[in-house]
């Protein structure tokens, strides 16, 4: 029996996908693995018997990604899970952040009388530019990115691309009508609007900066669904009073931003549809089962991408550090005991490594213990068919 410990409330549609041999319980005791979308991990003391933890969602700030490497522990999310949910409110702020529709609606709440007379005489105030025609940046060609990118294609926007390291499927996906950047300055210098789809890390921190914005037209828009600290908040407020930017749209309310007359702050609302949350649920609740019965890992974010069909009874799955030798210091060990191998792959991401091994017969505590001891060995998982 598997024990799963929801750390929030997690979509009844995945939860149900567990199965009888999985219980769900809201308690840390036992559990195998975590499902958790928005609580902070970063002090929560994370025991042995903890084998994974899935996020159901893309971002992973609030879990404690390499101390779980160091424990052994599979961090995995939900790519792509809620990406139309994304795109779609990317497209609604890309409107917002012309049309003057917020604005537009707050007055027309204050009025209380000669209501028609009003709004003919007041409504010019609220004028703002049509999509059609103008120049999209997407920085970003993930699965959200693409799908905006396209989106925004359709409508009649002139969209140009950036981003270095797009995938093979995500290359695929998008539209041959859009032009794809060779630089980020291209898509500074260029674009009348641009929106941001990159992950956090210590060199996007930050990377709309007073530099950035110095690039930048006259005029331009800026939307952020990534992450709020793409942004620096003190530049953007500079770049408003300079007038280089004209209305800029975040999913992430901080002090300093609230009430500001050319910022537009939605309440962090881009995943949070129906679809997107059962989405992200079922994709979790998949991958974590993947990896508790057959020692699979697809979507981690500390550890390789590691799949590989069942060939024989019995199955060993190792964590280790990635280093020279360490599967011949693992297979000796199984050699030593007659232990016939079927098959076996091996993965690393940076500095971590990831071996699964098929065998024709079951391997004993022994030959677990005697792996365990090599050095740099992590965990060691008996899996059988």
């Amino acid at each position: 029996m598997n024990k799963i410990y929801t750390l929030n409330k997690i979509s009844s549609k995945g939860i149900k996908l567990f199965g009888e041999n999985y219980l769900v319980q809201d308690s840390l005791e036992e559990a195998d693995a975590i499902l958790v979308r928005s609580a902070k991990m970063h002090d929560m003391e994370l025991p042995v018997h903890v084998k994974a933890i899935a996020r159901a969602g893309a971002g992973v700030n609030n879990i404690p990604v390499e101390s779980c490497a160091e424990k052994g522990i599979v961090v995995f999310n939900t790519p792509g899970a809620n990406a139309n949910a994304v795109k779609e409110i990317v497209i609604a702020g890309l409107l917002l952040s012309s049309r003057k529709i917020v604005e537009g609606i707050n007055w027309a709440g204050t009025l209380t009388e000669n209501v028609a007379k009003e709004v003919e005489a007041g409504k010019s105030a609220f004028i703002g530019p049509e999509i059609l025609g103008k120049k999209l940046g997407v920085i970003g060609l993930g699965a959200i990115g693409v799908m905006v990118a396209n989106a925004a294609q359709a409508l009649g926007m002139d969209v140009i691309g950036y981003d270095p390291y797009i995938s093979v499927d995500a290359a695929w996906g998008i539209s041959r009508h859009i032009h794809h950047a060779l630089s980020l300055e291209e898509i500074l210098t260029e674009a009348d609007y641009i929106t941001i789809h990159v992950p956090l890390t210590p060199t996007t921190k930050n990377m709309f900066n007073d530099e950035a914005f110095a690039k930048m037209k006259k005029g331009v828009r800026i939307l952020n669904f990534s992450r709020d600290t793409l942004v620096d908040n003190e530049a953007i407020l500079r770049a408003i009073q300079e007038g280089i930017v004209e209305k800029y749209v975040t999913d992430f309310p901080v002090d300093g931003l609230i009430g500001h007359p050319n910022i537009l702050i939605i309440p962090h609302l881009g995943a949070s549809t129906p679809e997107s949350e059962e989405n992200c649920a079922v994709m979790a609740v998949k991958q974590v089962k993947d990896y508790l019965e057959n020692g699979n890992i697809v979507n981690s974010v500390n550890f390789p991408q590691c799949e590989m069909s069942w060939n024989a009874a019995f199955r060993l799955t190792i964590i280790h550090k990635n280093i020279p030798a360490m599967i011949g210091k693992i297979t000796n060990i199984i050699a030593e005991e007659g232990i016939n191998i079927s098959d076996m792959l091996n993965k690393s991401k940076g500095e971590w490594a990831y071996t699964m091994i098929d065998t024709d017969t079951k391997v004993t505590d022994q030959n677990v213990q005697n792996i365990l001891d090599i050095d740099d060995i992590i965990n060691v998982r008996v899996l059988s068919k």
